[in-house]
């Protein structure tokens, strides 16, 4: 189905959007058709009014009473009444079906851009920011709806009305519809000219909001951070300078889009003025009669609405082509990790194995894992210490499939894990982030996050071996308080709890901890230590940590710097060989 309407350079853009026309077809024709029938009925007018006109003016000459021609003209306009209400219920029914359309369109592309963002991996969140995902799914959506809805109502609107208009002109003098519709390409150059330069602003604009609800989105998630510094006054003045540029931008487009109403004005008034005057040249020597005139300028002035809408649909065509150009270049990004086809789905018994890894963050170029290596059997606990930045959380994105390894195999039970299905992969796998990230909801819905079949006892018993049971219930509503945005009102050895707790309620044969106790007291970490030890009896664990865990058993403790094991073994042998391990265990415990 093409494109309705079509502007360069918008029209490739919109292309894009034909999938929704095919879908909406039967609502797209029909409005279609209440255009052209509201149209037709808007048309009818000229020809009784001409009729009326020329009729009343023989029945004065004739000398026909009063009354009769009072009865003829009654009649008549009870006509001219009878077709304004049919063209009023058939524009109803045009927005009953376009604007309803456009609105379902609206919904639908919203979940495609927001399923595609579940998509997409972790590179690409790491390369485009929050503000700018959700502008392009709030504002860049709504004006392209401008573009499926309003836009196409407009266009159609006016091309059945101009057609049906010049028609009936044409019919009556040619002549003189040539001299009316003379200014017309006139229009039409001028309407390409600002087009073209309203394009290009639109992208601009849509790029500095974006960059406008960063900023303020930025602003209020580090709120607390802004007021500690007392940097209030400096976010306020970037803001300002940030909003002042989209208002200069604006207001800019704003002039430019303003050219098109003086010009409609201009252009629809010479053609009036053109009507009144060779019209009545035309009728002085009997080419034309005076309801013939009464005639064209009901036309003109039907024409004067769907000629000058071309400005504003014209506008919105260009918006929605700036908008959707924005919106493709995330739709169109394909996820660099994918599941295959035919991925295999298996339970996983918990061996895994990195086979010579190196892998370079892609928007960085650092390289965080170079020629790691290391066999870890079912059940077995690893503990993975390094320093900040050597490359510990990268080994746990690799175990998710978050990337991939640029060289080098991670197995799971033998299996490269590029062979699973993702989703089952990670159904397996527990994780806790070493950013403890809770969602504004109650506390219980924060632990069952994962686990929709966990049972309440199970969130419970969950929250009992994170040792966050008493804390929880000291609370107004125990589980059913909300925590607010990010769980603000929870201290961070709470989040860390919290989180722990929803990955224990997984229950999955592989745990990965990362960093998930550094925010705990020395007797709170005792207290859950002691507590997961039966529940980890069978579960692979990785614990991702910089400091070292001295009343937790260890079968494998790897120390990494710079991506590269430079230690590995138990902790008695670490000891023995007065290595980079036994002076940080020495340093903690002095």
């Amino acid at each position: 189905m093409p494109n309705i309407p079509t502007f360069a350079p918008s029209m490739k853009n919109l292309a894009s959007l034909n999938k929704y026309f095919v879908k909406y077809k039967w609502r797209l024709l029909l409005g279609l058709l209440f255009v052209a029938i509201s149209s037709k009925f808007a048309v009818m007018p000229g020809n009784i009014v001409r009729t009326t006109l020329d009729q009343v003016k023989q029945m004065v000459e004739g000398k026909i009473d009063a009354g009769t021609i009072m009865s003829f003209v009654f009649r008549n306009g009870m006509m001219l009444l009878g077709l304004a209400l049919l063209r009023g219920f058939f524009m109803f029914m045009t927005r009953q079906t376009i604007i309803v359309m456009s609105r379902h369109i609206e919904y639908d592309q919203k979940n495609e851009i927001y399923n595609q963002y579940q998509r997409l991996n972790t590179s690409f969140y790491k390369a485009n920011f929050t503000g700018d995902l959700m502008n392009r799914i709030s504002e860049d959506v709504s004006r392209v709806r401008m573009y499926t809805g309003p836009s196409i109502m407009y266009f159609s609107n006016m091309m059945t009305i101009t057609t049906l208009c010049i028609v009936e002109m044409l019919r009556v003098n040619k002549l003189l519809t040539l001299y009316v519709i003379a200014p017309l390409p006139f229009l039409a150059l001028s309407i390409y000219y600002v087009n073209r330069i309203i394009f290009k602003k639109s992208g601009k604009i849509q790029g500095q909001l974006s960059s406008l609800t960063t900023t303020a989105q930025e602003a209020y998630s580090g709120i607390r951070v802004i007021k500690s510094f007392v940097q209030e006054n400096n976010i306020i003045n970037f803001f300002n300078k940030t909003s002042e540029e989209y208002r200069q931008s604006s207001i800019n487009l704003s002039v430019t889009e303003a050219v098109y109403f003086p010009s409609m004005n201009l252009f629809i008034g010479l053609s009036m003025l053109i009507t009144v005057f060779v019209g009545g040249y035309f009728a002085i020597h009997g080419r034309i009669s005076t309801g013939n005139i009464a005639e064209f300028v009901i036309y003109i002035n039907l024409l004067m609405f769907p000629i000058s809408s071309i400005g504003m649909v014209a506008s919105m065509t260009q918006r929605a082509g700036a908008s959707q150009k924005r919106i493709d270049e995330f739709l169109l990004t394909e996820p660099d990790i994918q599941s295959p086809a035919d991925g295999i789905k298996q339970t996983l018994k918990g061996a895994i194995a990195f086979n010579n890894i190196t892998f370079t963050y892609p928007h960085t170029g650092i390289t965080a894992i170079k020629d790691f290596t290391l066999q870890v059997a079912p059940g077995e606990k690893v503990a993975i210490i390094g320093k900040t930045g050597s490359g510990k959380s990268t080994l746990t994105h690799m175990l998710l499939r978050m990337y991939d390894p640029a060289n080098g195999t991670v197995t799971a039970d033998g299996v490269d894990l590029k062979s699973f299905d993702l989703h089952d992969l990670r159904r397996q796998i527990a994780y806790t982030p070493q950013e403890a990230y809770l969602f504004s909801d109650s506390i219980y819905n924060n632990i069952k996050f994962g686990s929709n079949d966990a049972t309440e006892a199970q969130v419970k018993n969950a929250a009992v071996m994170a040792d966050l049971y008493n804390d929880i219930m000291a609370m107004p509503k125990a589980f059913e308080t909300v925590i607010g945005e990010r769980g603000v009102m929870l201290s961070g050895g709470q989040k860390q709890r919290m989180v722990l707790a929803r990955a224990l309620l997984k229950n999955s044969p592989i745990l990965l901890l990362d960093e998930c106790l550094s925010a705990v007291d020395t007797t709170t970490e005792q207290t859950i230590l002691n507590n997961l030890k039966d529940f980890l009896q069978d579960k692979t664990t990785f614990v991702i940590t910089h400091r070292i865990f001295t009343t937790w058993s260890f079968d494998k403790i790897i120390v990494i710097d710079h991506g590269s094991i430079i230690e590995q073994g138990t902790h008695e042998e670490l000891m023995a060989l007065d290595g980079h391990y036994a002076k940080l265990y020495k340093h903690q415990t002095s």
